[in-house]
């Protein structure tokens, strides 16, 4: 893992707020967050001094050995796209969906055989690994208009994003579902065409993107860690938000991307402040409907949504941190 001892420098947005100052410090020292490389999680790392102030002594960002989250005990909050998290609730009870963050920052590519989100039945599609983020975004979306992503869709497998990426740029696929800054990258060599942005078609732009979840054990034991961790990552959400200018110098100056006007161009197309305004639930039961239509989950939405969600640390900050 990747550890922090940075000092805390005091400014407008990164101060203690005075009814964080008021409560109980966290019941841990020690937080774990996952360090996955992409421009749209920034809130993750922009939250590290912001942790700090939350009483927080040690912040620790880890790089799993796993992929699969309902594998991995690693670190205690993540972000993780909201179909993907779906799919892992079907089949794990370990984590607990705590907050929406931003709506956007995935693309679906094609190439000239593609054209439209229905031309994907029949044709063959870049992935990961079956399971995988993309995988589970994309069976969303056809479900959503018809296609049965088990038996209409080709899934090209490969060995990791970059893996699969390449699959669709040497022609060996179809499609692929973007991430950012591959979108970007894909459009600067004029590779392939968008057939679906979420950050602006309905109804996908709706609804969130990136969700905030929490370890189920880590949220029983410790209350207060979870909702002091939560404030730090959604206060660095309206960061983004207010200065992207500042969010991007900040991953530049931490390593985590080295492309500052590519990183500021991502940050400036996101609405980092949704989370104020959406409801959350709407997007998890949104993405549940298409893949139990799909059969690619057992659990029935309602379900999955009682069982597998914890708002009221995100609607205890939506009163506290309001505008």
């Amino acid at each position: 893992f990747i550890s922090s001892s940075v000092a805390f420098a005091a400014a407008p947005l990164l101060a203690k707020s005075k009814t964080a100052a008021a409560q109980p410090p966290p019941e841990i020292s020690t937080i774990r967050l996952e360090d996955f490389p992409a421009i749209c999680l920034v809130p993750a790392f922009l939250a590290e001094e912001l942790l700090y102030a939350e009483g927080f002594s040690r912040v620790e960002y880890v790089t799993t050995v796993s992929n699969a989250l309902s594998e991995s005990d690693e670190f205690d909050l993540t972000l993780i796209t909201a179909p993907a998290l779906v799919n892992t609730q079907d089949t794990s009870p370990r984590w607990l969906a705590i907050a929406g963050i931003h709506s956007g920052c995935q693309e679906l590519f094609g190439n000239d055989r593609v054209r439209t989100i229905r031309d994907l039945k029949g044709k063959s599609v870049a992935i990961s690994a079956i399971g995988s983020g993309e995988h589970v975004f994309v069976s969303s979306v056809a479900a959503y208009v018809g296609i049965d992503p088990k038996k209409d869709i080709n899934w090209v497998v490969a060995n990791g994003s970059e893996a699969a990426l390449q699959r669709f740029v040497d022609g060996k696929a179809d499609a692929y579902l973007a991430f950012e800054p591959q979108p970007y990258l894909l459009k600067e060599k004029k590779i392939g065409h968008v057939i679906l942005n979420t950050t602006e078609d309905k109804p996908w732009s709706q609804y969130f993107c990136c969700m905030a979840v929490a370890r189920r054990d880590f949220v029983r034991r410790y209350p207060i860690a979870t909702k002091r961790a939560l404030r730090a990552i959604l206060k660095a959400s309206d960061i983004c938000a207010r200065e992207p200018e500042r969010a991007a110098r900040y991953l530049i100056d931490k390593g985590h991307e080295s492309r500052y006007e590519l990183s500021l161009d991502v940050l400036k197309a996101l609405p980092f402040d949704r989370w104020r305004e959406a409801n959350p639930e709407d997007t998890l039961r949104f993405h549940a409907l298409r893949l139990h239509e799909a059969g690619m989950i057992k659990n029935h939405p309602n379900k999955l949504i009682t069982q597998g969600t914890d708002w009221r640390f995100l609607n205890e900050l939506k009163k506290e941190l309001k505008a």
